[in-house]
């Protein structure tokens, strides 16, 4: 019977450490792609730019298997409930990454019928800039993402996390007490923010 050396089965470390080293490596990305950004995205997933070279090659077209959501495009004001609804079916932790500056703030299309940027309405990590974004531009936001949920506490994505959800059952009080729709009920949200000087809904 071989001896057991001790220093080669013992390993110390944290236990954020360990599940962000994990999260960071398996990130399952999830486009939603409304405009030409999501061409570049297309081109960052092919074999030329490869993204599974990051661990974030298992795409998925379902919000329930995925964990990073990638808007890709204009988001106008009817999109909003879609697009917050998408975000709270998807699994957890969950990230988003802001594609492009329609998404970011709303670009060249300073209207009524456009949001003024996603970060209104859900949580955003990472902003990648420009009209559209190369490929490795995308990748860069990515790769900043990973730095991202490899510095974060478990305790910090679950309180992130949890502020959305009281602005979505805020949202389901307002449809149900004033009968307007989602969409209405978003601006309504929207303005109170606005008078308390708050630039988001959660």
């Amino acid at each position: 019977m071989s001896e057991l050396n001790i220093n080669d089965a013992v390993l110390t470390t944290r236990l954020d450490a360990v599940v962000n080293w994990g999260r960071k490596n398996s990130l399952w990305p999830m486009p939603f792609g409304v405009a030409c950004c999501a061409i570049e995205f297309m081109s960052m997933m092919s074999s030329k730019y490869d993204l599974a070279r990051f661990g974030a090659e298992a795409m998925r077209f379902s919000p329930r298997q995925s964990d990073m959501m990638l808007v890709l495009g204009t988001i106008t004001n009817k999109m909003a409930p879609v697009l917050r609804t998408i975000y709270a079916q998807m699994a957890e932790p969950k990230w988003v990454i802001s594609v492009g500056v329609c998404a970011s703030s709303g670009g060249m299309y300073r209207t009524y019928a456009t949001l003024q940027g996603i970060d209104r309405v859900i949580p955003v990590d990472v902003y990648v800039p420009g009209c559209p974004p190369r490929p490795e531009s995308m990748i860069y936001g990515v790769m900043k993402l990973q730095e991202k949920i490899e510095k974060e506490s478990l305790s910090m994505r679950k309180d992130h996390i949890a502020r959305f959800y009281e602005s979505l059952a805020q949202q389901e009080a307002y449809e149900a007490a004033k009968g307007v729709t989602a969409q209405q009920a978003i601006r309504e949200m929207l303005a109170d923010a606005a008078e308390r000087g708050a630039g988001t809904i959660f």
